[in-house]
C-alpha cells in the first residue's frame, strides 16, 4: 500500500479482518498509520470514542476493582495488575500511588481516548486506551475477570465523546535525536550535582544548566556516572531475581510513567526480549534497542542514590531502575553492591 496516502476507515477495518491475530501496533505500522487511527476506524464496531479527561478518568477507575495497567514506549512494555487507588489529581501532573499501580501522568499529552470491546470466543475483552497527538499509546487499562463491568460502563458513559467519527487527526511524531547544546561548564555541573538533596531536583538542574541528560552524564565524571556493558542489563535482572531484593522499575513515555516496586522473580529471555513474567508484574524489554546503559549516582539528604538507565538511538530513556526505598531511608546496600559490580564499559571504571 502506498504509505503517502493513508487508508480509509473501511480499508483499515478490512485489513484488521484479514489479519485478526496481528498485534494492533504491528498492523498499524504495516498500514502506515498510527495505532490510534487503527482503533478509531472501528468506532461503532466495538469501539466508543471517549474524552481523555485524565482526572475524571482517575476518579472512576478504583470502582472497577482489579485491572491491568499498561504503559509502553518503543522498546519496553510495563504491565501491572492491581487497583487504581490513592489517586492524586492534577492539571499538569497527576499520580496514582497504590501498592501495585503506581503512575506519574502528564495529562496535556493525552489526546485521544477509546473504550474497546473485543470478542474472544464466548468472552468479551474490555479496555480503555489512550493515545498522544501522534497516535502513539500513552496508557491502557485492561479489565480482568473480576473487574466490575457495570462500573466500567458507567465510566465510559461519563467520558463518551460527542464525536464518534471513525478517524482522528494525528501529527507526525518527532524521532530526531536530542541535540547537545553548549551549556554549563564541567565545574558548574559538578558543583550543582554534588549539591543535590533529592533525586527530583535532577531535571530542574539540567534545565537550568541547559544540558541534556546523557550530555550531563558524559561530562560529570565517572564518580557520578559511568557506562555499563549492554549485557549488564540482563545481569541486573538475573542478579536481582536471585537475591530477591526489591527494586523499582520505571517505564514511560511523554504521557505516563509506570513504576513497579518489589522483587522480580521469573525472568524469561526470548530472542532480543528480556521478559519478566511474575504474578502481578509483566515486563517486555527489547534489549537490542539499548544503545547506552548508564549507572548514575545522585546525592540526596539520605546519602547517594544509584540508578541504572537505558537509552535508545534517539537518546530517549527506555527504562530506569532503582533499589526500592522510601523517602528518609538510605539506599539498600544489596542494590548498591549489585550496580557497582555490573560490567563496566571499556575504558571506564566506577569510582
Amino acid at each position: 500500500m502506498d504509505q503517502r496516502v493513508k487508508p480509509a476507515p473501511h480499508e483499515i477495518r478490512q485489513a484488521r479482518a484479514e489479519n485478526p491475530k496481528m498485534r494492533e501496533r504491528d498492523l498499524a505500522a504495516q498500514l502506515g498509520i498510527s495505532e490510534a487511527e487503527l482503533v478509531a476506524a472501528h468506532a461503532g464496531e466495538g469501539v466508543v470514542r471517549i474524552e481523555p479527561r485524565v482526572n475524571d478518568l482517575l476518579a472512576g477507575l478504583e470502582a472497577l476493582g482489579e485491572v491491568m495497567a499498561l504503559t509502553r514506549n518503543e522498546s519496553a512494555v510495563h504491565e501491572k495488575i492491581g487497583v487504581y487507588d490513592k489517586v492524586v489529581p492534577g492539571k499538569h501532573a497527576a499520580m496514582v500511588l497504590g501498592e501495585d499501580i503506581d503512575l506519574r501522568i502528564f495529562p496535556s499529552n493525552w489526546a485521544h481516548g477509546f473504550a474497546v470491546e473485543k470478542r474472544d470466543g464466548d468472552d468479551i475483552r474490555r479496555s480503555l486506551q489512550f493515545f498522544d497527538a501522534a497516535g502513539n499509546a500513552v496508557h491502557k487499562i485492561h479489565l480482568r475477570p473480576t473487574s466490575d463491568v457495570a462500573a466500567y460502563q458507567a465510566l465510559v458513559d461519563r467520558l463518551v465523546s460527542a464525536d464518534q467519527s471513525p478517524s482522528v487527526p494525528t501529527v507526525a511524531a518527532s524521532a530526531e535525536k536530542a541535540e547537545e547544546h553548549a551549556g554549563a561548564s564541567v565545574d558548574e555541573l559538578r558543583q550543582r550535582w554534588s549539591n543535590l538533596t533529592d533525586t527530583h531536583e535532577f531535571f530542574g538542574m539540567l534545565r537550568s544548566l541547559k544540558l541534556g541528560r546523557q550530555q550531563a552524564m558524559r561530562m560529570v565524571g565517572n564518580d557520578y556516572a559511568w557506562t555499563l556493558e549492554k549485557d549488564a542489563l540482563s545481569a541486573l535482572f538475573h542478579q536481582a531475581a536471585q537475591s530477591g531484593q526489591p527494586i523499582m522499575c520505571f517505564v514511560g513515555n511523554h504521557g505516563c510513567i509506570q513504576i513497579h516496586s518489589g522483587p522480580v522473580k521469573d525472568i524469561k529471555p526470548m530472542g532480543p526480549w528480556i521478559n519478566v513474567m511474575d504474578e502481578t508484574f509483566h515486563l517486555h524489554l527489547r534489549a537490542d534497542h539499548v544503545v547506552e546503559l548508564w549507572a548514575v549516582r545522585k546525592p540526596t539528604k539520605d546519602g547517594h542514590v544509584t540508578s541504572v538507565e537505558a537509552y535508545d538511538a534517539n537518546g530517549e530513556m527506555i527504562i530506569q531502575f532503582f533499589g526500592k526505598r522510601k523517602e528518609g531511608q538510605g539506599e539498600r546496600e544489596d542494590w548498591r553492591s549489585l550496580v557497582e559490580n555490573l560490567a563496566v564499559a571499556p575504558q571506564q571504571s566506577a569510582a
